[in-house]
Formats: C-alpha cells, structure tokens, sequence
C-alpha cells in the first residue's frame, strides 16, 4: 500500500503533467475524500497508508480531474457562506465573487417579513444562504431559474435549512412566471460573450451554456433584467447582481435609464468591479 505522501506528490506531478492549476491543492483535496478525513488531517497521517480500495477510487478521480472535469463535480459539495452546498453539472459552479456579494447582503439590515427573490438561482447558494442566514427575521425567499435541471439541484440543496424551513422554486425566464413583488432582487446572471467561448478553461467549459453565456456582448440578459425588475419590486427595493469584466458603465447607464436611484458600483476582493447595488424610488 501507498502512503498519503506518497501518492500526494505522484498524483500532484500527475496533475501537473496535465495542465492542472494548484495540482497539490487538486489532489489533497481528492486524497481527503476518498479516505474521508479533513484536508488538513493529512499532514499529520503523512505516514498513513491509504487502502487499495480507495486508491482505485482515487486513481480514477484524478484521472478525471487531469482531463478537465472540475474538482467540485468530483467531491460533489463546495462550501459556500459556511454551509456545504451539492454541485454538479446541472447547474454553474458557486464562484468565490458570488459568496463575497452573499456576505455583503447578509450583513444588511434586514426588516421582518421582508420577501428575497433570487432570480437565476442556479444550484441555490444565494438565495438558500439569506434564508439560512436570516432566519427568524420572517424572511420569505423564492428561487427561480429557466433551467429545471438546476431547479432540481437548488431543491436537493435544501438540505442546508432546518428542517420546517419554507423557500418557493419557479421555473422561470427572468420574469415570465414571477408574481409579486419583493424587497431584494439578487441575480447572478449569465454575463460571458458569446465569441470568449473558446478562451475559457476546461473547468468552466464544463458548466451549462445557459448558465455562462449572456448574448453577444454578454450584458443583453442583465440588461433585460435591469429594464423589467423595477415592477417587480416594493417602494424602497433594491437589485444586487453581479456582472463580469468590463461591464459596470454599461449596465450602471442601463440601470439609471431603468430609473433605479442610488446605482452603485462596488468592486470584489480582488478589486475588481464586480457588484451593482441600486435602489428602487420611495
């Protein structure tokens, strides 16, 4: 048998070899998996051997992580606001900027009984997020994607709640099936163009068309989203939504025409623009 070490530094040369990004990172973290223990308990079970029934596990993940498939598909959870949330190909990967606007929104001030909508939920971590975050508050939160197989992943992900806890799922295009109206708007919409499909990794190659790729230019969804969301929401509401490179002026015009007040751009960790909050008149 194999020690942890051992098949660490074969499997991160494996990775590397094959194009692999942070490989030793890639493959502490399928080590941890098969043997089921917490990634950092590897450094101290260096020594430990690793039995052949999960090797053969492992051997065949990291075969699959060395032809692209991404890390999270193959432990099939991703933490995301402190909770373990199930991902798949169903639905987009949750992004290190998409749980940074989470936090930025659970750290408001929140009013009873306030409504959510979190439109283009995805696998759910936005919206399933406040409502773990704010329970107690009264809050009522509805997620609505186009696509029901990623419906069908934020369902599972319900897991996440207490038990008791009620959340709304629509199947919808943009705001084809919504009714109501709410006191957020969250939506991580798709904000790819069309022609950078070629440029981008493996990995997120391997996310869902619908999920990446918003038109032409990238912005024609969010754009959309900007004209149509101020009916659906209350006196005093607002949108947060993230949106990719290069694209804060354009949709900060979009949503000034849409007569949002109070449009602001904010930027990520890494500082760059990433974030439109704006704010519905009083």
């Amino acid at each position: 048998m194999a020690t942890i070490l051992d098949t660490l530094k074969k499997g991160t040369e494996y990775l590397q070899k094959h194009g692999v990004e942070e490989a030793r990172l890639n493959m502490e973290w399928l080590i941890a998996h098969v043997i089921k223990v917490g990634r950092m308990q590897l450094y101290i079970d260096f020594d430990r051997d690793i039995p052949e029934s999960a090797l053969e596990n492992l051997r065949d993940l990291t075969k699959r992580r060395g032809r692209g498939e991404p890390l999270q598909h193959l432990l099939g959870t991703v933490e995301f606001c402190d909770l373990d949330f199930k991902t798949d190909g169903r639905a987009l990967i949750p992004r290190p900027e998409t749980e940074d606007l989470t936090r930025r929104l659970l750290a408001r001030e929140w009013s009873r009984d306030s409504a959510i909508l979190d439109l283009g939920c995805g696998s759910g971590v936005i919206g399933l997020s406040l409502a773990h975050g704010l329970m107690g508050k009264g809050v009522s939160v509805t997620l609505a994607d186009i696509s029901p197989e990623a419906l069908s992943l934020a369902k599972e992900n319900t897991i996440v709640l207490p038990e008791g806890s009620e959340v709304r799922f629509l199947e919808s295009d943009l705001f084809t099936a919504i009714e109501g109206s709410f006191d957020l708007i969250a939506a991580n919409l798709p904000y790819i163009p069309a022609a950078d499909e070629t440029s981008l990794s493996r990995e997120v190659q391997r996310d869902p068309a619908v999920a990446l790729y918003g038109g032409a230019l990238g912005t024609e969804i969010m754009e959309r989203f900007l004209r149509e969301a101020p009916a659906y929401l209350k006196p005093g509401g607002f949108i947060a939504m993230e949106f990719g490179i290069g694209q804060a002026e354009t949709l900060r015009l979009r949503a000034e025409e849409a007569g949002f007040q109070s449009v602001e751009i904010h930027s990520d960790l890494a500082g760059i623009e990433r974030f439109l909050f704006a704010t519905k008149s009083a």
